[in-house]
């Protein structure tokens, strides 16, 4: 994977749950997708999540600040931005025929 392919790939998926676009996982996550964080399987797992957090963080965005890129491996550092709350993503991924497989990682909220 090209950095440029892994940064359009990062910045799809955070655009997509920022903008609540539950039918664009489709075309950004593997079918058997992995999110260790979560413990979970699947795209459905995804939509859910998406909905939970628009839910709580109305108007939330999400940018990519950083990719690094290894092979398959994708490594992200992410703001969020929600009106006044902001916290730092870190997040691994593992790339399929261009569609993320599994994803790992962690958060901070700064809730204000």
């Amino acid at each position: 994977m090209t950095r440029a392919e892994a940064v359009a790939l990062a910045e799809r998926m955070y655009a997509a749950a920022s903008a609540g676009d539950v039918d664009a996982v489709d075309e950004i996550f593997t079918e058997d997708f992995h999110s260790h964080p979560m413990g979970t399987r699947g795209r459905e797992h995804i939509r859910s999540a998406w909905q939970l957090i628009l839910g709580r963080f109305p108007g939330m965005r999400i940018t990519a600040e950083d990719v690094l890129v290894d092979g398959d491996r994708v490594a992200v550092r992410g703001a969020f931005r929600a009106g006044d709350q902001e916290g730092t993503l870190m997040e691994i991924f593992r790339v399929a025929d261009g569609r993320i497989a599994e994803l790992w990682g962690v958060s901070t909220l700064r809730l204000r």
